[in-house]
């Protein structure tokens, strides 16, 4: 269950010096609702007043007595995103503590009751400073964690009246976090959610076992041209087709730092010079959208998840309402992710069918967007809306979308049961389009139609 959604952490240094309109512009091709991306989770650095990649973010304790909620930019940018989407997830973890919390030693699990404190005092600053509601916090990013610090941490969120504030952890690697929480049934209760970075769209049986949900909840991180955009659309789907991953966060957000400085330009977007007002909305923010465009957090995934037979993955998601999203993917070579890396494979034309069945069975119609990476013609296309693909029988066959094909209705289709035991089955319906049907013996006064039942599916 739950839908897959997305986002950041850091990196964002030279976004906030750009000028109107050109700084809501980028907010809105980020965060608005069915605009762009439609991001349904921000992830934001615990500032640390440390290097952290590409930047150094500030504590809002500098030292054990100072207290300052509006340090760096990361508040602005909360506010920001929760301004256009109020039901955006937002998710706080450090990379850095100042050396305080540890006594001057450079490890926050020696005096875990101080570092557990440090944290609860960010998300409570949030909330009264900035009115902004906390929905996760992790640990300590690609670090060691510790099961008491854990456990305390859980314990002091709920002491502070923060019991919805959940735990991700340990974001890193899937173990040993997980075989930790096997075993230990008091760490198991305070770990929301398993979080794994770049998991190369695989899991540990393990992970599984725990009934825990499971979030990518660090990927992508490759470079925003094409080749990106494919890379992106090939994880947000194959995370969960290939293990159950419900959500996908990218490192990073948008490209707001010096090209020059390590990993340049992974973001989703690009937005590096404040001075001119220059930014590029590129491949991966509409990857995005089809997915954050057509569902929600909350929304739940069908069983019906898998790979193509030539190549590419499909999901589907619900809200339970009655409304569907089918999100397809052709993804080949061209959709090789940097980190990690993540092999090309053959792609080559096919037809698909997708059979409607149970609650959204009487579904007709399914508006369609298609975006094309076309490396041969330097044609493509991005997010484009296409004619609505009809559903007009038992089943539907159509082209996939993606690279290449258009989606398309062929023809329609009948099955038919005796006793549970199929007669025929997909037979091709030419003709008429309206008809009545009746089944029984010659002699039709002599019948007895005791448990027999025909039923019609659109």
């Amino acid at each position: 269950g739950g839908s897959k959604t997305r986002l950041l952490p850091s990196t964002s240094r030279l976004l906030v010096n750009y000028a109107q309109p050109y700084r809501s512009q980028i907010m809105d091709y980020l965060f608005k609702p069915n605009f762009g991306a439609s991001l349904h989770i921000l992830k934001v650095e615990i500032g640390g007043d440390a290097q952290t990649t590409d930047g150094t973010e500030p504590s809002h304790m500098h030292y054990e007595n100072d207290e300052n909620y509006f340090r760096g930019y990361e508040w602005w940018l909360m506010r920001e995103a929760k301004k256009r989407n109020p039901n955006i997830t937002l998710i706080g973890l450090p990379w850095a503590f100042p050396g305080w919390v540890g006594h001057g030693k450079n490890w926050p699990y020696d005096f875990p009751d101080i570092t557990a404190s440090y944290m609860v005092s960010w998300i409570l600053g949030a909330k009264q400073y900035h009115d902004l509601d906390i929905d996760y916090v992790g640990i300590w990013n690609e670090k060691n964690f510790d099961s008491k610090y854990i456990k305390l941490l859980r314990h002091t969120l709920d002491k502070s009246g923060l019991e919805k504030v959940r735990i991700i952890a340990s974001d890193n690697l899937w173990q040993p976090i997980t075989y930790s929480m096997l075993v230990d049934r008091e760490l198991a209760e305070a770990v929301d959610v398993i979080g794994a970075h770049y998991p190369g769209t695989t899991t540990v049986m393990e992970a599984l076992k725990t009934q825990k949900k499971l979030w990518s909840s660090e990927d992508y991180s490759t470079f925003n041209d094409e080749v990106g955009g494919g890379c992106w659309a090939r994880i947000l789907n194959q995370n969960y087709v290939n293990r159950l991953m419900t959500a996908t966060i990218s490192w990073n957000l948008v490209a707001s730092y010096y090209e020059d400085l390590p990993f340049g330009r992974d973001g989703l977007m690009t937005a590096e010079e404040p001075w001119t007002g220059n930014y590029v909305v590129e491949s991966p923010i509409w990857s995005t959208a089809h997915t954050t465009q057509f569902s929600q957090s909350g929304w739940t995934y069908l069983q019906t998840v898998g790979h193509l037979a030539h190549g590419g993955s499909y999901v589907a998601l619900t809200d339970s309402k009655g409304n569907l999203t089918v999100v397809i993917e052709t993804m080949n070579d061209h959709s090789v992710c940097i980190r990690p890396p993540l092999l090309p494979f053959n792609v080559t034309p096919q037809n698909v069918t997708f059979q409607l069945k149970g609650s959204i069975a009487s579904i007709r119609e399914l508006q369609v967007w298609q975006s094309r990476f076309d490396f041969k013609t330097k044609k493509p296309f991005r997010f484009k809306k296409l004619s609505p693909l009809n559903f007009l029988g038992m089943s539907t066959r159509g082209d996939h979308f993606g690279e290449p094909g258009v989606p398309k209705v062929k023809w329609e289709c009948a099955t038919g049961l005796l006793n549970g035991y199929p007669l025929w089955k997909n037979t091709v319906v030419l003709g008429p389009k309206n008809c009545w049907a009746a089944i029984g013996p010659h002699s039709f006064e002599l019948a007895q139609f005791d448990n027999f039942a025909v039923g019609a599916k659109l």
